[in-house]
């Protein structure tokens, strides 16, 4: 029986298969990342819509901190797999709590910078000047700097190997 990557690969044209295999812990970042977007996108918006009105920096970081652990079981269960230590939890929070930083910070810059908030401006320009700076622009930052800090600092066999042969110690190569 095919795995889902096999699945998945299975659907994708021939000619950028070798591609999404060269770089397939990239793509399964990717895919985590892409997941837990969406996650932090339905809690914050649900946070800052009840408990967390008037604190959408607060509602932002407890969506992304919960996200946080989510992602990290699903990047050590499925994107980093093949590195078979358990040491690298206390990086991956060190590094993701600097990445919760990261993300807040355009958030932060829009609603007490640049005072994108009302009454200064109206609540659609405020909600769409949070989206856009905490949603987007943060988690672009935030997600280029967990992936670069975490295959130099957290994960650091899969930059010690060869490139990406998809082995884990002791197992023979993944099929794709």
């Amino acid at each position: 029986m095919p795995s889902p990557t096999q699945r998945v690969l299975a659907a994708v044209p021939e000619r950028y298969r070798p591609f999404l295999v060269k770089h397939r812990t990239l793509v399964k970042f990717l895919v985590v990342g892409g997941t837990c977007f969406l996650l932090t996108m339905l809690i914050n918006f649900g946070l800052k819509t009840t408990v967390l009105e008037n604190k959408p920096v607060l509602a932002l970081t407890v969506a992304t901190v919960v996200t946080t652990v989510i992602s990290y079981v699903l990047n050590r269960q499925w994107s980093f797999r093949a590195v078979g230590r358990k040491r690298e939890a206390a990086g991956f929070f060190v590094v993701s709590a600097l990445a919760v930083g990261v993300n807040d910070l355009p958030l932060v810059a829009s609603r007490y910078v640049f005072d994108l908030r009302t009454p200064d401006v109206s609540h659609v320009a405020q909600e769409v000047a949070d989206f856009f700076s905490g949603m987007i622009v943060g988690t672009l930052l935030a997600m280029a700097f967990r992936f670069w800090a975490m295959n130099r600092f957290v994960f650091t066999e899969l930059a010690e190997r060869a490139p990406d042969d998809g082995q884990r110690p002791g197992r023979e190569p993944e099929r794709v």
